[in-house]
């Protein structure tokens, strides 16, 4: 995930001038909602849609959830129908990337879709993964 605040960056610019061409046209949707201790700072989604993409740090949608607003929520709308699994951290210092101790290890709290878990970094594919068809939602617990 160290690449993860400037893919981040990336996708937010380039989806601000891209249409959802590829859309289903029922549109399915899924909607993440972040249960957090700490009312500060903001929530950095990423959602991938391959596992390449989510290897990779290519993610085909972002969103910045306000937890100082009250916000808790990311509700990403028409969505092909397909496997997505999104990777999250909370900025609670609101410094637009994800803090880590000397040894590389994140100091501030982080959760992928599924509540997965990996060995040793970040949760598979596999186990991130959620198959998206109509309005899906779940909720996240930071770690």
């Amino acid at each position: 995930m160290p690449r993860l605040a400037l893919a981040f960056a990336a996708a937010a610019a380039a989806t601000l001038f891209a249409a959802p061409a590829f859309a289903d046209p029922a549109g399915s949707s899924l909607t993440l909602d972040f249960q957090t201790t700490v009312q500060s700072g903001k929530v950095m989604v990423a959602l991938y849609d391959s596992e390449e993409g989510y290897r990779t740090d290519r993610p085909v949608r972002t969103a910045v959830v306000n937890v100082t607003a009250g916000q808790h929520e990311a509700a990403f709308l028409n969505l092909t129908a397909g496997d997505y699994a999104a990777k999250t951290f909370h900025d609670v210092d609101d410094d637009g990337s994800m803090n880590r101790n000397p040894f590389g290890m994140p100091t501030e709290p982080f959760a992928f879709t599924n509540n997965a878990v990996g060995a040793m970094g970040p949760a598979t594919w596999d186990r991130a993964k959620v198959a998206v068809s109509g309005a899906v939602s779940q909720t996240i617990s930071f770690r």
